[in-house]
């Protein structure tokens, strides 16, 4: 036991004195002026979809589900392709391009099919950039504060989450603009997303861990050829597949937020104090996931990840039974104690188990099994929602969340490159 803990203080201070590099501060910023601009429009967007266009909550899980599916499904393909080129920045460049043009179009939309159309290519240009980027932290960042370059790369994703919606609310609120304007000033941050990737991101070779380095990575083949062993599926390891089994599981349960924005609305928060609800959120995200991640790396991915989904799954039973407005306001602010506990340490447990010339193809399939319980959560939860009530959907999905975590739990991926893998022993 005492040898251990000697274990976890080496590695907690070799890990404070580590620099997390110019690229995942850079891709940080990004991070945070691409979620103004998203942040802007999206806590208005279920209100103007349900309200304006007169959207059902089933076409609203279509819109989201079907986004976040494409999304997903053009990250296997970015982060394979990155992969076998060995270079990131190109793709991640265009698809913040490409997200950051179509977004504030919604501002012109009058229909909920515009919006889908929109909202498909705004999630192309996710997809694009999604796995590669990720790829690009974990080539930058040592493994020994991994775990810590995503949670700071996601926790500057929140603050921009936060000011977005509190720059709606401003604009709403106090300047008398309207939801469509909001949609279109979205552009601004958009721009300035897109100027710091071209200008302040750079290619890098990937970082190998520790135990790879003893054993070189097999080369990567040429684009023009077959796809080889570096890059193929096939030479991800098992743990890698049953990981994301397990996560599939969860994703199930795991519908759009904007479900829960509508939940906030129908227990009496205004309109108005939608943006602000939806920045409490963001508030906590932002200001626990360089910690939750960092906590990773320390005490092991997988008991952070379980911790994350029964907090997710308490959360869900909370908005089932929740009966007033302060309600969604307490649960909003534990909500975000999921993503802390969750995101980071998520990716970083991809990037542990896949290894340094697979990780875009894993991020990739990481992606992808999210992106294919994506579609199908949302579309389930909000036919449960206009036909059995908003509780049976909440309930269904803590349900789904307990039954992924007992799974992950059982799973206990084995030795592997870092000590912060698997469970303490």
């Amino acid at each position: 036991m005492g040898a251990l803990r000697c274990k976890w203080y080496i590695a907690g201070v070799s890990s404070s004195r580590a620099r997390l590099g110019r690229n995942v501060v850079a891709l940080a910023a990004v991070s945070f002026f691409t979620d103004m601009s998203s942040e802007m429009i999206y806590p208005l967007l279920p209100v103007f979809l349900t309200t304006t266009l007169g959207a059902s909550a089933g076409m609203l899980g279509l819109i989201e589900g079907a986004a976040e599916t494409t999304a997903a499904l053009l990250k296997l393909a970015s982060g394979w392709w990155s992969d076998r080129v060995r270079r990131r920045k190109p793709l991640v460049v265009l698809g913040y391009v490409l997200a950051s043009v179509a977004r504030p179009l919604i501002a012109a939309a009058q229909s909920a099919g515009q919006v889908l159309a929109i909202r498909l290519t705004d999630r192309v240009g996710k997809g694009l950039r999604g796995a590669p980027r990720d790829a690009l932290i974990a080539d930058s960042a040592d493994a020994a504060v991994r775990g810590r370059a995503f949670g700071f790369q996601r926790a500057a994703d929140h603050a921009g989450a936060v000011v977005g919606p509190l720059l709606a609310f401003a604009l709403l609120q106090w300047w008398g603009v309207g939801i469509r304007s909001v949609f279109w000033l979205a552009a601004i941050p958009a721009a300035a997303s897109v100027a710091i990737v071209l200008y302040g991101v750079r290619e890098v070779a990937a970082r190998q861990d520790r135990d790879e380095q003893a054993t070189p990575a097999p080369a990567l083949v040429q684009p023009s050829g077959a796809m080889g062993d570096a890059s193929d599926a096939r030479a991800l390891p098992g743990r890698f597949w049953g990981y994301l089994a397990v996560l599939l599981v969860f994703t199930l349960g795991n519908s759009t937020d904007a479900f829960l924005l509508v939940r906030a609305r129908q227990l009496g928060v205004p309109v108005a104090l939608i943006p602000i609800l939806w920045a409490l959120l963001h508030v906590v995200k932002s200001a626990a996931s360089t910690p939750g991640g960092a906590l990773s790396d320390r005490a092991g991915r997988v008991p952070s990840i379980v911790a994350g989904w029964t907090v997710y799954a308490l959360v869900y039973v909370g908005f089932a039974f929740a009966s007033a407005p302060w309600h969604a306001w307490a649960l909003f602010a534990a909500y975000g104690l999921v993503f802390a506990l969750t995101e980071g340490p998520e990716r970083a447990l991809v990037a542990d188990l896949a290894g340094a010339a697979r990780r875009g193809t894993a991020y990739g399939f990481f992606n992808l099994t999210i992106g294919l319980g994506a579609l199908p959560a949302s579309v389930m939860f909000g036919v449960l929602w206009d036909r059995f009530g908003a509780s049976v959907a909440f309930s269904t999905g803590a349900a789904l969340a307990i039954l992924a975590a007992g799974g992950l739990a059982l799973l206990r991926p084995g030795a592997a490159r870092t000590t912060s893998l698997s469970w303490p022993a």
